[in-house]
């Protein structure tokens, strides 16, 4: 397969140099593996979904970790599989930190929010960096070298206009590297396997549901709330299941990168208030979104501008998740107790904002703007700008700081 340069692989290769061991975790298939690959570092590559190997970790986890070798970068894959071996790694850590061996490094990769996982992260906290891979980013499949959140602070934006684009191929583009260079793969045919690999083999080693029969029913529920606040007792109602049984399934969907929450702003200085309290969600790909609606990404464009406006969404809040996660830069979103929101807030370390609003539309009103001109009171000086994301071709103003910005601008 080609490999495309992940955004996260400067930040993953500054860690190795001073921490001595990284986490790298992130939904199946999303190409950790390859990246681990291609690192610019000597590397023993093992994987637990050998079962030679994972059968050795788990009956033998200390001879195991005290026989990897001490001069090199080791890699292990689906490392969930194994929580034997944590203990011994905390163990191997500190004695080579006793002995001044700076050479040996773990990097651990899994399919699983190791955070959420206390039996797996409470050995190794403090001496276990963290970070978060997701499907190409737009910018990634189109190798641009821009980092979208950088773009959005530090740009002056003047008037002008860009060429047309193709809005489907992009989505469709910005999603697991398997099918994005691959042209020729059935993509719901892919999805099926996706999806089963998920509930036979990750639900087991991720919570501890006896059965997955309801999960594709509530990923179906997610998948009609995207961009929403979720109303959790009445999704648990609607699937006919007790609500214990719908938190561990929605922390299952979590954990294993299917979906993910964004939370709303806290205005600073103010006891971490909150207008509002509930978190919106949302998948991590597009394309897994609309396998999971049963239609296809042209019929939607095509026949349902309400649901495709809902997607659009979708695919600007993965496509900052992909940034945020490892660049320093909170991502959440505005709502006030009278209606005022905004669909995203950036927010670097300093306390600067950007405020964005989402729209499908090829054309922008300003009355889409109220809720970014209620942000813009509210932080002041922090402001930095406000953007009405849209499909159109135009940068224009629209007031003062807040501009109208076609899709197509973070990518060319």
């Amino acid at each position: 397969m080609i490999y495309k340069q992940r955004n996260i692989v400067k930040k993953l290769e500054e860690m190795i140099k001073t921490r001595p061991l990284i986490y790298l975790n992130g939904g199946r298939q999303v190409g950790k593996s390859t990246l681990c690959h291609n690192l610019q570092v000597k590397v023993n590559h093992i994987t637990f979904d050998s079962p030679i190997v994972l059968a050795s970790a788990k009956s033998e986890p200390e001879t195991f970790v005290k026989s990897l070798p001490d001069d090199v970068l080791n890699v292990i894959d689906e490392v969930q599989s194994a929580p034997e071996i944590f203990y011994y790694l905390k163990m191997q850590i500190d004695k080579n930190r006793l002995e001044g061996n700076t050479k040996q490094k773990f990097l651990l990769t899994g399919s699983a929010n190791i955070m959420a996982l206390p039996k797996l992260s409470e050995p190794l906290v403090g001496r276990m960096s963290v970070l978060t891979l997701y499907p190409f980013s737009v910018n990634e499949y189109l190798e641009t070298e821009i980092l979208l959140t950088d773009k959005m602070f530090n740009d002056d934006f003047v008037i002008r206009k860009y060429d047309n684009y193709d809005i489907l191929e992009i989505i469709k583009s910005a999603t697991y590297p398997e099918i994005a260079l691959d042209k020729t793969i059935d993509r719901v045919n892919w999805f099926d396997g996706y999806l089963t690999t998920i509930l036979n083999r990750d639900i087991k080693s991720l919570s501890d549901l006896k059965n997955s029969d309801y999960m594709v029913a509530l990923l179906s529920m997610l998948a009609m709330r995207v961009g929403g606040l979720l109303n959790n007792t009445e999704i648990a109602k609607e699937i006919g299941i007790d609500y214990r049984t719908y938190e561990k399934m929605f922390t299952f969907a979590i954990n294993s990168f299917m979906v993910f929450n964004v939370k709303p702003w806290a205005k600073p200085n103010k006891l971490n208030k909150r207008f509002v309290k509930s978190p919106k969600l949302y998948f991590s790909d597009c394309n897994f979104l609309s396998y999971i609606m049963k239609r296809s990404l042209d019929e939607l464009f095509k026949n349902d501008k309400i649901a495709f406006g809902h997607l659009f969404e979708n695919f600007i809040a993965a496509e900052l998740i992909k940034y945020t996660k490892w660049n320093n830069i909170e991502l959440s979103y505005f709502r006030t107790q009278q209606g005022k929101e905004a669909d995203f807030i950036l927010e670097n370390s300093n306390g600067d904002i950007v405020g964005i609003e989402v729209k499908s539309s090829i054309d922008i009103d300003k009355k889409y703007i109220s809720g970014l001109l209620e942000l813009k009171e509210i932080t002041g000086d922090k402001f930095k700008k406000g953007i009405v994301i849209y499909t159109g071709q135009d940068i224009v103003p629209l007031a003062d700081k807040i501009w109208a910005v076609p899709v197509c601008y973070f990518w060319m």
